[in-house]
């Protein structure tokens, strides 16, 4: 590998490196016959002509890509999707969004989510914004609308994982719904919903009609 690539990478970002240096990095090196510039050359190559199902298949046809590293290439070729996948995504129930989320439900801890969305209710990003204990989780409002309101966000969606596998709101999760739902209205974020999810299954806030009460109440 160009003595270069990894220096000039960590000063400016990985938005600096071309595709091909990005598989380098990937790669880490190329075999006696094959130096990792032309190793990576063909694995762009190989990427450009294949699908998901294809890929590995034909990086392995790649002289000098054994299993692990052809594995390692694909591995980074179905994050990049699956995490490119969630951008755009339009949210029309509370049942789109546990797919993008579902990862977090194997978590010992409880993980307390923001997803922030378009006025079209399209995913900006999804961020872990606190991370608690076994069945607890602490939340303050400033951290969960500090980055919807940078990105310009007309709406978000919370969400946190329980543990236990109950997803029935505890009263400390109705105290954090009633306070965000405050705060929506003053900042003019909508709060879409406030979703507890496990392995198996989800309850959702707006579902049941709870998401609206402090509004209703006042």
């Amino acid at each position: 590998m160009r003595p270069d690539i990894r220096e000039l990478t960590i000063k400016r970002g990985l938005r600096y490196a071309s595709d091909t240096e990005l598989v380098m990095l990937i790669l880490g090196s190329g075999t006696k016959t094959c130096p990792v510039e032309r190793l990576s050359s063909m694995v762009m190559n190989a990427i450009m002509i294949s699908d998901e199902n294809s890929l590995v298949e034909n990086l392995l046809k790649i002289k000098g890509m054994g299993q692990g590293k052809a594995l390692q290439v694909a591995a980074a070729y179905e994050l990049g999707r699956r995490l490119n996948s969630k951008n755009a995504a339009v949210v029309k129930k509370p049942s789109d969004i546990v797919p993008f989320i579902k990862n977090y439900s194997v978590q010992q801890k409880e993980h307390f989510l923001c997803i922030t969305l378009t006025g079209a209710h399209e995913i900006i990003q999804i961020r872990v914004i606190s991370i608690g204990t076994v069945n607890r989780t602490y939340v303050h409002p400033r951290e969960v609308f500090c980055e919807a309101i940078k990105e310009d966000a007309a709406a978000i969606i919370v969400a946190h994982n329980h543990p236990s596998g109950n997803c029935n709101p505890s009263k400390d999760d109705i105290v954090t719904t009633e306070n965000l739902i405050k705060c929506a209205n003053l900042l003019g974020i909508e709060l879409l919903d406030h979703i507890i999810f496990d392995k198996n299954s989800y309850f959702s806030f707006m579902e049941n009609n709870l998401l609206f009460a402090e509004r209703s109440a006042g």
